[in-house]
């Protein structure tokens, strides 16, 4: 077997565990603070109303979190025979409350398996001293701390004009904090946000990788049909990078990554039930294999363009 030309999340973990890991996602019922306090209210314009949850997760609403992770473990251990756990708070902003209450929701669920990490999906916006300070207090030596850190793009006016809710300095401020507190981190880009081409796209990743994160996922801009995006896509006022177009920055992208950073996404993957645009989108193993394609054809891997740390 071919090894990636970049450190796939896949490997890492493995790397880390000595044998495959598993994500228990789990939906502990947050909003966002840019939808006006409620769920099912417009916040970011790409943004699905049901926000991103795993499958195993009902559909009609958060459960209680006991039986979600009663269930993901069930799942991930029939299935795939998992040992090594690890706690993803998943949907929405799930820093998004007090302390207090963070606190108790956190050690609800670590208390019910032996996970082996904590990973907490949130937005720059709701990070702040005591809530950094909460997460880096479950840091061990044998447990690791993750916080997935949505920032999308550097461009302010890409941010404005999605309606994010925040500025990329709340995202430098956030991500300061966390790595003061040891926190490791993983930033979220989107390709093909309206108003941006090439340019800006490897702008915000070249941005980003200063940083050296620890993680980072690439998503292609996919539109939802309950997105409010979906309805300028319908008025022909905005298009849609092909998979082909992606998977060219994508390749770019790598190649000005730290090369120790992990790859832990590099395509959306969106139910075609829920997805307007595109229409068509390859599996992601199909589309790896074009990224690995295109690196190929340059004779590049991950990290070949990254200037070395001086």
């Amino acid at each position: 077997m071919s090894i990636l030309p970049y450190r796939s999340y896949s490997a890492y973990l493995k790397e880390r565990y000595g044998v495959p890991a598993y994500r228990v996602a789990v939906d502990a019922g947050f909003s966002c603070p840019n939808r006006a306090g409620g769920r099912s209210r417009e916040g970011c314009s790409y943004c699905e109303i049901s926000g991103a949850r795993a499958v195993y997760l009902d559909r009609t609403g958060p459960e209680d979190l006991r039986m979600q992770v009663a269930r993901g473990v069930e799942f991930l251990s029939k299935r795939y025979g998992a040992r090594v756990l690890l706690l993803y708070f998943q949907a929405y902003t799930n820093t998004l409350g007090s302390v207090e209450e963070l606190r108790r929701l956190y050690d609800g669920c670590l208390e019910m398996a032996p996970f082996r990490e904590l990973i907490v999906s949130t937005r720059p916006d709701e990070i702040d001293g005591p809530r950094a300070d909460l997460l880096a207090s479950y840091r061990g030596e044998d447990f690791d701390v993750w916080v997935e850190l949505g920032l999308q793009s550097v461009h302010d006016a890409t941010l404005k004009r999605i309606n994010r809710g925040h500025d990329s300095a709340a995202f430098f401020r956030a991500y300061e904090m966390l790595k003061e507190r040891g926190i490791k981190t993983a930033v979220h880009l989107i390709f093909g946000l309206p108003g941006e081409g090439r340019k800006e796209i490897m702008e915000s990743v070249r941005r980003v990788a200063a940083l050296r994160p620890e993680g980072i996922k690439l998503h292609n801009l996919h539109i939802p049909v309950s997105s409010p995006l979906y309805r300028e896509y319908l008025k022909g006022t905005l298009t849609v990078p092909s998979p082909a177009r992606h998977a060219e920055y994508v390749a770019e992208a790598l190649t000005l990554l730290p090369p120790e950073t992990v790859i832990m996404r590099i395509t959306c993957d969106t139910p075609s039930a829920r997805r307007g645009a595109p229409l068509w989108v390859p599996g992601k193993s199909a589309f790896s294999n074009e990224v690995v394609r295109l690196l190929g054809i340059k004779k590049e891997r991950q990290g070949d363009r990254f200037p070395a740390a001086g």
